[in-house]
C-alpha cells in the first residue's frame, strides 16, 4: 500500500499577514514589559531630565533587541521581529532624537548588510522624527498616548476644530501613520530588496498594518506610563508614611517634656540642686532629639538614649531605681524606629514604680529569635489588673503612640504585648522583623 503524503496547509496572505501584525504587537508588549522591570530603566522613564549616560542606556537597551529582531527576519524569516519604524520613533519620543537615532543606527545595521540600502537612512530619520516631535510636543502628552486613542478620536478631532489649536494627540498619532504611509511607498517604489515593509493586497490590510504600526508605538508607552504612575504612588505612599511617623515620633518629646518639667518644678524649692541637675541633663537630652532627624536607628544607639533619659529618672529617684540590661551582642545592630523604647520605661517609672513603696526595679532585655527581634521591658511595680490588659486608653499616650508608630511601619509583622500582674510588676514586649544595619533602611 502506497503511502499518502498531504500537502502542508499554507495560510492565505492576508491571514498571513494578520497573523504577522498580531504577533508584532505581542513582541513589542513583552520587551516593553521585560525592560519595565530592570530597575535602571525605570529610573530613566521616571525622570524627563536625562543625562548622556542615561540615553545610551535607553538606546541600547531598546535599539540591541531590535537589531536582534532584524537579524531574526533575514535569517528566519520572521517578519513580525522587526520592529525597526516603531523602535526607532519611541525611543526618539522617550529620550529624544539622538537616542532615537542610534536606536534606528542600531536596528538597520543588520538590514544595510544584507543589502537594504534604504532601511540606515529610514530608520535614522524615524529616530529624528521622534525626537523632532518630543521638542515640540507637552511632554505629558506623550505619556498620555494610548493604544485606545480610536475610541475617543472624535472628540480629539473635535477638539482641535473647535479651539483651533493643535491637538498633540493626533499629532501624535499622525506620526507613526506618516512613517508606515511613507515606508509603503518606498517599498513599492525600491522593492523589498531595498526597505523592508508589509505589502498588503488590499486597502483593508493596508489599513491594518497601519494600525498595527500606531499600537506597537503607543502599546509600550502605556505601560511605560503604569509603571512611572505606579512609582509615583509609591513615592507619595512612602511619603505619606514618613509624615506619619514623624508626627507620631513629634508626640513623644512634648510628652516627655512635659511631665520631666512637672519632676523638676516639684523639686526647685525642695532640692534646688537636684532640679538643677536635672535641667542640664534635660537640655543634654534634648539637644540630642533637635539634632536627630532619623526615623530609624540602631538598637545600640536607641539604647543609648535611654541612658541619657534615665539619667535624669535616677536623679530624681536616688538609689530607689535600679536599672539592668540584659542585651545579647548580636542584638546591638539590630534595626528599631528611634525613640520607641522610651515611652515604654516612661511608662514603667511613672505607672509601676513611682506609686511603689520602697526601690524599683527595670530589666531591659533582648534577643534575637526566627528572625525577629525582641525587646522586653520589665518592672517590679505595683502593676494592674488584668481586665484592663486589653484597656487601649489605659496604655496612655506612650505606648498609644508606640503601638500606632509600630503600625504605621510594620503593618501586621510586628507585636507589642502587655503582661502585669497586680502587685507583681509589668512586662512590656515588642516583637519587630529582624533588620540589621549592615541592610538598606527606608522610611
Amino acid at each position: 500500500m502506497a503511502a499518502v503524503f498531504e500537502e502542508p496547509y499554507v495560510l492565505p496572505a492576508d491571514r498571513f499577514l494578520l497573523t504577522t501584525l498580531i504577533v508584532k504587537l505581542a513582541v513589542m508588549a513583552v520587551l516593553a514589559t521585560m525592560l519595565a522591570r530592570f530597575r535602571q530603566f525605570r529610573h530613566i522613564l521616571i525622570f524627563e531630565r536625562r543625562g548622556w549616560s542615561d540615553r545610551l542606556t535607553f538606546a541600547l537597551a531598546i535599539g540591541l533587541p531590535l537589531m536582534a529582531g532584524v537579524a531574526a527576519r533575514l535569517l528566519l524569516n520572521y517578519n513580525a521581529a522587526d520592529l525597526t519604524l516603531e523602535g526607532a520613533l519611541l525611543a526618539g519620543l522617550i529620550a529624544g532624537p539622538y537616542a532615537g537615532a542610534i536606536v534606528g543606527l542600531l536596528a538597520a545595521l543588520p538590514a544595510l548588510a544584507a543589502g537594504e540600502i534604504i532601511a540606515l537612512p529610514f530608520a535614522v530619520g524615524c529616530g529624528f522624527a521622534g525626537g523632532g516631535l518630543r521638542e515640540v510636543c507637552p511632554k505629558e502628552a506623550i505619556w498620555q498616548f494610548t493604544p485606545f486613542i480610536f475610541v475617543d478620536l472624535r472628540r480629539h478631532v473635535w477638539h482641535a476644530v473647535r479651539r483651533l489649536e493643535p491637538n498633540w494627540q493626533l499629532v501624535l498619532l499622525a506620526a507613526p501613520v506618516a512613517l508606515e504611509l511613507l515606508r509603503q511607498a518606498l517599498g513599492l517604489r525600491f522593492g523589498a530588496h531595498r526597505l523592508f515593509y508589509l505589502d498588503p493586497e488590499s486597502p483593508w490590510m493596508t489599513a491594518l498594518v497601519v494600525l498595527a504600526t500606531v499600537l506597537a508605538v503607543a502599546t509600550p508607552i502605556k505601560i511605560w506610563n503604569s509603571a512611572r504612575i505606579e512609582h509615583r504612588l509609591q513615592e507619595q505612599e512612602k511619603l505619606l508614611m514618613e509624615a506619619k511617623i514623624e508626627a507620631l515620633k513629634s508626640q513623644i518629646n512634648p510628652h516627655f517634656l512635659f511631665n520631666t518639667l512637672t519632676s523638676i518644678s516639684s523639686l526647685i524649692r525642695s532640692q534646688p540642686d537636684t532640679a538643677r541637675t536635672l535641667i542640664i541633663k534635660l537640655s543634654g537630652l534634648l539637644r540630642r532629639l533637635i539634632r536627630s532627624h532619623q526615623h530609624f536607628v540602631t538598637l545600640r544607639e536607641e539604647l543609648d538614649a535611654i541612658d541619657e533619659y534615665l539619667d535624669i529618672e535616677v536623679v530624681r529617684f536616688g538609689s530607689k531605681l535600679q536599672v539592668r540590661k540584659e542585651i545579647s551582642p548580636d542584638t546591638l545592630e539590630v534595626i528599631v524606629p528611634s525613640m520607641i523604647l522610651q515611652p515604654i520605661v516612661e511608662n514603667s517609672i511613672k505607672h509601676g514604680l513611682a506609686r511603689k513603696v520602697g526601690d524599683g526595679s527595670i530589666v531591659i532585655r533582648s534577643w534575637r529569635e526566627q528572625g525577629r527581634a525582641v525587646i522586653e521591658i520589665e518592672d517590679d511595680g505595683v502593676g494592674f489588673r488584668a481586665d484592663r490588659l486589653d484597656d487601649r486608653p489605659a496604655e496612655g499616650i506612650g505606648l498609644a503612640n508606640v503601638r500606632e508608630r509600630l503600625r504605621v511601619i510594620y503593618g501586621a509583622a510586628f507585636q507589642l504585648t502587655l503582661q502585669s500582674e497586680l502587685g507583681v510588676g509589668t512586662r512590656a514586649r515588642i516583637e519587630i522583623p529582624e533588620l540589621l544595619a549592615a541592610d538598606q533602611i527606608t522610611a
